[in-house]
């Protein structure tokens, strides 16, 4: 019988490994149709769980419910699990290299406990040729089994949007692969039992890993492409929303946008290529001009909010400024590769005094990532930067800016969201 057979009695279980963003969402999902482990290394993060509480505050306690679910952090649990599949983060280092560190644990635990017969898909974002090369030998050591002739192995990249409750895991196509024409087989179906819109099987798993890879890789060069041309334009004194407004009409213009480009998909997956990319003697310049556009663009918008609090005749080193927004993204609680960190550092190298305030980033994690917590919002602000469009900025106007800000005091709207709401402040947009 097969694996995706034995799955659908309920003969076979399947077990997520890392229970976070990705993980937690399709681990919920296959529990609604088939028996699932959920394990996490975070003991803490496993008791919230096992109460029907995402740490990610993605989740609602109904998206626990009617699940065929059992969470651990226990090794020994897993022993129960035929259908492996690994959703641990893909972080880089502090050089900009990728850090398998998480993905290689996983690995090894999923090793341990893996037994003839089982299979082991990747989800995690990967260079190409990463899950053969790096992943396979590590399950093959700590199990003593062999790859292919004892168990089987796939590569199914995520697609899951943090903050998106439209594109679900439920509701995206699904690319595929296996290590031979049986394994692909059983992957796609099992994924099938969840994915409504079905699968796309992929030739090979390494054209699986790529095809993420560039999904990414792809809206990075092009918003780094719109940072560059706001700079431009900026020196023109002409607003980049109009010039894409007008742009726009026609109908094979593509759609970006400039802004901060941080969080833990489109501000690292390229550098996964581009690592992949030199140990082959190949220097990638498209991919990595974008990524030195889009990971200076916190310090560019810091700059110009310091240059207009000079040019309105204040001192800058006894100047406040608010920033209003800090997590990676808007309406999430994901403070991981913020490029509102860029801005907040740059600013205090002026002297500026900063203070941060955002309704769904947590303080203390903020101050241990970054340095800095969240302030309540006072008055007398000398610039205001609004550095992430979450639901709750929308509704400002005018009068609130002018509410808090100082005399004379700058508006920064990094995305554009009050361009035409603003006539009588100092405002300035990328």
């Amino acid at each position: 019988m097969s694996i995706y057979n034995k799955l659908v009695k309920k003969e076979a279980t399947v077990a997520v490994i890392g229970l976070g963003y990705v993980g937690l969402p399709i681990a919920l999902a296959f529990a609604r149709k088939v028996k699932v482990i959920g394990f996490d290394i975070n003991a803490k993060r496993v008791e919230m769980m096992k109460k029907g509480i995402d740490p990610s505050n993605e989740l609602t306690k109904k998206d626990f419910a009617n699940t065929d679910i059992s969470f651990t952090h226990k090794l020994e649990d897993l022993k129960k699990a035929n259908f492996f599949i690994v959703a641990v983060p893909t972080p880089i280092d502090e050089h900009n290299l990728p850090d398998l560190k998480p993905l290689l644990g996983a690995s090894s635990t999923v090793g341990k406990v893996l037994k003839k017969g089982d299979y082991v898909v990747f989800e995690s974002t990967v260079y190409p040729g990463c899950t053969e090369e790096d992943c396979i030998p590590v399950l093959e050591q700590h199990s003593g089994l062999k790859f292919i002739k004892d168990f089987k192995v796939g590569y199914s990249p995520e697609r899951i949007n943090p903050g998106d409750k439209e594109h679900t895991i439920t509701k995206i196509l699904k690319i595929v692969s296996g290590c031979d024409a049986e394994s692909l087989e059983n992957i796609a179906k099992t994924y099938e039992i969840i994915v409504e819109p079905g699968t796309h099987r992929a030739s090979s798993i390494k054209v699986a890993e790529a095809a993420k890879i560039i999904e990414n890789t792809q809206r990075d060069v092009n918003i780094a492409l719109m940072n560059e041309l706001s700079i431009i334009f900026n020196k023109m004194n002409i607003n980049t929303y109009d010039v894409l407004a007008a742009a726009g009409t026609k109908w094979n213009f593509l759609k970006f946008s400039p802004g901060l480009v941080g969080g833990h998909c489109i501000g690292v997956d390229p550098y996964y290529l581009t690592h992949k990319a030199e140990s082959l003697g190949y220097h990638a310049r498209v991919i990595n001009s974008g990524r030195y556009v889009n990971d200076s663009m916190g310090f560019y918008v810091a700059k110009t909010c310091v240059k207009k609090i000079i040019a309105a005749g204040k001192n800058i080193s006894k100047s406040k400024v608010l920033v209003m927004g800090a997590t990676f993204k808007e309406d999430v609680s994901d403070i991981r590769n913020s490029k509102v960190a860029d801005i907040v550092k740059e600013l205090k190298s002026f002297g500026v005094k900063v203070e941060i305030v955002d309704p769904h980033a947590d303080s203390d994690e903020l101050k241990h990532e970054y340095g800095f917590g969240l302030n309540k919002l006072a008055k007398g602000y000398d610039g205001v930067i609004v550095a992430v469009n979450h639901k709750v900025y929308k509704s400002l106007d005018e009068k609130f800016f002018k509410s808090i800000l100082s005399n004379k005091g700058i508006l920064v709207d990094v995305k554009g969201l009050y361009k035409s709401k603003i006539k009588g402040l100092t405002y300035w947009s990328l």
